[in-house]
């Protein structure tokens, strides 16, 4: 029969970094293994020993580092699932989850009653420790034993708690969203999923960030993080050469505005926004604020320049590679691609019917009692109105014609 130091090892993760000093007596104390300490204070004094931060012990000095925080794993996992049982009526009458993750044995129970289930094996004499980091659990896990404990249809079901739970995590995390004002396509974004994960990791009783946190400590760290991208794209840019793009667009208040931006296989970094309004949009204007870019970013780092295909961006990119013969100046895919659709639209037909189109959609959105009648005809979906630059709008705007081309119909002849 194995005596009882042998059985209670297969109990706690403690057991790992002590041995009692009597093996068949845990009355007698308990040797630390690495401090060599003596006491009687059962296992879970031994534990608060190795992770330290309890009032009732001290931190080992001698701890590793992984021995420090795989504790620390273990009492976060047990906090954890004690939340979670606290939430439940009578969980504690449906199973016990002190036994299943193995407490102390203060309580001295009969060894008998034990049960004995596998854990990692070490040496009081071992001089090299490597403990196997114990796998982090949310709360819900807990649920999986409530589950297997269910027994006759007895007490909840796994799948309804956790739909619960979830529908009710959704619908708080929606009225933040509806409270703050934040546009539904936020959850579309790569950070997303991320922080929704890291949050379930942590548990229940994870305290928000505050104002203070948000606008100073941890904005400080997302632009240390940003930075760290940028040095990334800067090593990348030096290795295997980039691309400089400049994208010309106005805005809301006719200003004309050009990014600059470099491209590399990490991906794309934004340099500076130019206000290119006082300039003549001539082919020598652009070739100085292109050469100024080529200079500020180096010339050796870069393989070819990126602007739409403007006849004075076209003059701009042909003296850039008489100066600079490493690099090469490419017209924009996406302009040219716009200026097919426009050349395409100057056909005779495909130019009458587009032009007809725009007449009716003026016509219906001139007048408000008519664009009501007409929503009430489409299902409350409006038509798509070509903008001033109607490249690939034009086409938007014939596909939105012939999609509700029954619905128009029905409208005019009721």
């Amino acid at each position: 029969m194995e005596n009882l130091q042998e059985d209670i090892k297969k109990k706690d993760i403690g057991w790992n970094y002590g041995r009692m000093v009597n093996p068949d007596k845990i009355v007698d104390g308990i040797i630390y293994n690495f401090c060599q300490k003596v006491t009687k204070g059962g296992i879970t004094r031994l534990k608060q020993h190795l992770v330290g931060g309890f009032k009732n012990t001290k931190l080992c000095p001698k701890v590793p580092a992984i021995v420090k925080q795989e504790m620390k794993d273990h009492f976060e996992e047990k906090l954890a699932q004690k939340t979670v049982m606290d939430s439940i009526p009578h969980f504690d009458d449906i199973f016990d989850i002190t036994e299943e993750q193995g407490d102390d044995i203060d309580s001295h129970k009969d060894p008998s009653s034990i049960k004995r289930s596998t854990s990692i094996s070490s040496s009081a004499n071992s001089s090299i420790l490597q403990p196997k980091k114990p796998r982090q659990l949310g709360p819900i896990n807990a649920f999986f034993k409530l589950e297997a404990k269910n027994q006759g249809g007895k007490g909840p079901q796994f799948n309804e708690v956790k739909k619960k739970l979830s529908s009710d995590a959704a619908q708080k995390f929606a009225r933040w969203m509806y409270d703050s004002g934040i546009a539904f396509n936020a959850v579309k974004y790569d950070s997303f999923k991320p922080m929704i994960e890291a949050i379930g990791q942590y548990g229940p009783w994870m305290k928000p960030p505050s104002y203070h946190e948000v606008r100073e400590p941890l904005l400080k760290e997302e632009i240390n993080h940003t930075m760290l991208i940028l040095k990334q794209n800067k090593e990348e840019m030096a290795k295997n050469g980039c691309t400089l793009m400049a994208d010309g667009w106005r805005d809301r208040k006719g200003r004309s505005l050009i990014n600059f931006l470099v491209n590399t296989p990490k991906g794309s970094m934004f340099i500076e926004l130019v206000d290119a309004s006082s300039y003549s949009h001539t082919g020598e204007k652009m070739f100085e604020l292109l050469d100024k870019f080529v200079q500020k970013v180096g010339v050796h780092n870069i393989v070819q320049v990126v602007t739409d295909s403007a006849s004075n961006n076209v003059f701009a990119g042909k003296k850039l590679m008489d100066k600079y013969p490493n690099l090469y100046w490419t017209p924009c895919a996406a302009h040219c691609l716009d200026l097919m659709f426009e050349d395409i639209f100057k056909m005779p037909d495909l130019k009458r019917a587009l032009e007809r189109a725009i007449i009716v959609n003026g016509y219906i959105y001139n007048r408000t009692m008519l664009l009501n009648m007409m929503r009430e005809f489409t299902g409350q979906r409006d038509l798509i109105r070509p903008a001033k630059t109607h490249f690939a709008t034009a086409f938007l705007t014939m596909r939105s014609f012939q999609q509700h081309k029954q619905n128009l119909r029905k409208m005019f002849t009721s």
